[in-house]
């Protein structure tokens, strides 16, 4: 097995683990990168708008 297959399994088992022991926190930090990216693609919305 590949050292690839290996650390790809690893952090699948790692999210699992994670998010089986502290479910609140889990959701907490999907809903923080979430709330991240629909402000970075609303920064760049108004960059495009103000571009024409």
């Amino acid at each position: 097995m590949n050292l690839k297959k290996i650390l790809t399994w690893a952090g699948i088992a790692l999210l699992l683990f994670f998010l089986v022991t502290q479910p609140t926190q889990s959701a907490d930090l999907v809903n923080g990168i979430l709330r991240t990216l629909k402000e970075a693609a609303e920064a760049l919305i108004t960059f495009v708008r103000s571009l024409f």
